[in-house]
């Protein structure tokens, strides 16, 4: 009989401790995929700035140059489809579009010095290039979380876990195909 109890208090221990391991891990696991939607919140609070400010940029430089519509074509183009955008994948998509779309202005404007001397383009294009900025930061701090939630999800003994919970792979921001090339525009 005491051989008995000791069996039943150690499985007892054992599943004690088993589930203290895996609610941990589980809980480890939900706060790590929290803060990477928490900072994706926080790359689409900057790309909807970038998204509210580009129309009044295009506006601005269009009253000083109609015959560069296939760039703002582009832009618009690329604004329908971010604002449609319902997934991660797709508004990672939509972005990379928007912000070639962009280079593209940024080349035309510097290709037209008479742009770039009135001052709501200034302006405009200030605020553009610091919210570029921000979004760059915030892709950085996203695609941070993203490694580190990726792997914990992927070793040992959490891996079990996590899939056992159906934790799964969370995407990074990366860069559009081409874009360590410089974008050129010709007339």
């Amino acid at each position: 009989m005491k051989g008995t109890s000791k069996v039943i208090i150690g499985i007892v221990v054992v599943v004690v401790l088993l589930a203290i391991f895996v609610g941990g891990t589980y809980n480890s696991l939900i706060s790590k995929a929290e803060e990477v939607d928490a900072q994706w919140a926080v790359v689409e609070s900057k790309l909807q700035r970038r998204f509210d400010l580009i129309p009044n940029l295009v506006e601005s430089v269009k009253g000083t140059m109609k015959q560069e519509q296939e760039v703002f074509g582009r832009i618009a183009d690329a604004r329908a489809k971010m604002a449609g955008a319902r997934t991660t994948e797709e508004q990672v998509a939509a972005s990379n579009e928007l912000e070639g779309a962009l280079s593209r202005l940024l080349v035309v404007m510097e290709n037209y010095p008479q742009l770039r001397s009135a001052e709501n383009v200034n302006r405009l294009m200030d605020e553009l290039a610091g919210t570029e900025n921000r979004i760059s930061v915030e892709r950085d701090r996203y695609n941070a979380l993203v490694k580190e939630y990726n792997r914990s999800i992927k070793t040992f003994p959490r891996n079990i876990i996590a899939g056992m919970m159906g934790f799964e792979e969370k995407i990074y921001f990366e860069a559009v195909e081409g874009a360590e090339t410089a974008p050129q525009v010709q007339f």
